[in-house]
């Protein structure tokens, strides 16, 4: 994919400084992500028209990267499936399809029925939990085997907890959190 920009300041023939760079190159950047949450979310609304479900989406930049969230309808829940399972089939999807159209691999997040962020804060927990159990014990924990996104969250928990440090181990769709004790 090319792409061709065009200057439109007064004065081009002066050089840009340090600053009008970086805000040029994230606004960019930033444009690029509404461009993805765009993309996704026509795929989106398409796929829920072909269903008959009914929902909301609401897109976003969050952390340099596009979100979308799917909200309000009654058979949503069978878009997150067993464990998320179906969302995380559904993400990929939606990732492809952006990929298609922009050439660019996509990294953006899907949430549907709130599911995500519930899922965040239960495994916030119990990161923090894993955590203050491998630094009373002194024994590490393995954590049953998670997705990327899970394991995520995971890792950041543990390290809000001084004294303890994780790592991933396995290989996917096996992969898991171990914490042990610094």
């Amino acid at each position: 994919m090319s792409e061709t920009v065009q200057e439109s300041s007064p004065s081009a023939a002066e050089p840009q400084n340090e600053e009008t760079a970086e805000k040029s190159e994230v606004s960019n950047t930033e444009a690029l992500l509404v461009q993805e949450g765009d993309i996704a979310g026509d795929y989106l609304e398409r796929l829920l028209d072909l269903l008959d479900y009914d929902g909301d989406i609401d897109l976003d930049v969050e952390a340099g990267r596009a979100v979308v969230s799917i909200d309000g309808g009654e058979d949503l829940e069978k878009l997150v499936g067993s464990r998320g399972q179906v969302l995380e089939s559904l993400q990929e999807l939606t990732r492809l399809a952006v990929q298609q159209e922009t050439g660019v691999r996509s990294r953006l997040m899907l949430d549907v029925a709130g599911w995500r962020a519930g899922r965040r804060q239960e495994l916030t927990e119990l990161g923090r939990s894993t955590a203050e159990g491998v630094l009373e014990s002194g024994k590490e924990a393995r954590l049953r085997p998670m997705t990327p996104f899970e394991r995520k969250i995971i890792h950041d928990a543990v390290a809000a907890v001084d004294g303890v440090h994780s790592e991933s181990e396995g290989e996917e769709p096996n992969r898991k959190v171990v914490v042990f004790k610094s």
